[in-house]
């Protein structure tokens, strides 16, 4: 395939590469350039943009860090499906994926009664030490990991199991055992992947990583749920809605 029409302007400051990219970037968004559609070469896109190849590499680059195309040996460079976007809003990830039209699945890793560690006990309410059911969770988008989700549930709320949790959201969960979450206190952050982070979610070491911490209370005040959560940058985002007050 060509792909879409590419103009670059050689008297902006904007680098070239960048120029480009940001015009793939577009037509993918815009629905031009589909998921599986695949990009010329780097050679014949240098030729038909008349850039030199390295500047095409560097904007290929910067397209697969961004998560919207990946490279496959013998097939080539395809269009991914778009990132992920999410309203900060009190919903879990499972029920969130099923309203984008893809495909969740979950794989639960950890679930064990734990002494809740001191820095939890204390977003819950708890005495540190007390017993808590702690879980950790790898979640797919499509078959393609996503986010590692670490919670923490006093054993009052609710009783935890690996069927349950292979199939549901953890706030169905809750609804589902009598808890009726009203609100949350969370925080959105910011790092880079350690190592066995990065072979767990199939990115690259130091790739950039979303992090969530979440404290859920039910209608009665008690704090509910403790949450630790990390994203793939790459393909999920949230969005927040602000206005004048």
């Amino acid at each position: 395939m060509t792909g879409p029409d590419i103009a670059v302007d050689r008297s902006s400051p904007v680098p070239l590469y960048f120029q480009v990219a940001e015009q793939f970037a577009a037509a993918i968004q815009r629905g031009e350039l589909a998921p599986g559609d695949r990009l010329d070469s780097e050679l014949r896109l240098a030729d038909r943009l008349g850039l030199s190849r390295p500047t095409v590499r560097q904007a290929i680059q910067h397209l697969v860090d961004k998560g919207l195309i990946v490279r496959r040996r013998g097939v080539g460079t395809q269009v991914v499906r778009g990132e992920i976007r999410r309203a900060v809003e009190l919903t879990s990830l499972h029920d969130d994926l099923l309203r984008a039209g893809r495909q969740p699945a979950t794989s639960v890793l950890e679930l064990t009664s734990v002494g809740c560690p001191p820095e939890v006990a204390g977003a819950l309410g708890l005495t540190a030490g007390a017993e808590v059911q702690h879980l950790r969770r790898l979640r797919f988008a499509d078959g393609e990991p996503l986010a590692v989700l670490e919670n923490w549930i006093p054993p009052a709320v609710v009783r935890l199991s690996v069927a349950a949790l292979q199939n549901n959201g953890l706030y169905a969960i809750l609804r589902a055992g009598g808890a009726r979450v009203r609100g949350a206190r969370q925080r959105i952050g910011a790092r880079s992947a350690s190592l066995a982070e990065a072979r767990v979610l199939g990115e690259r070491r130091g790739a950039p990583l979303l992090t969530m911490v979440r404290t859920a209370y039910d209608d009665q005040g008690r704090n509910v749920e403790h949450g630790a959560h990390i994203y793939r940058a790459a393909r999920y985002s949230l969005e927040v809605t602000v206005a004048e007050r």
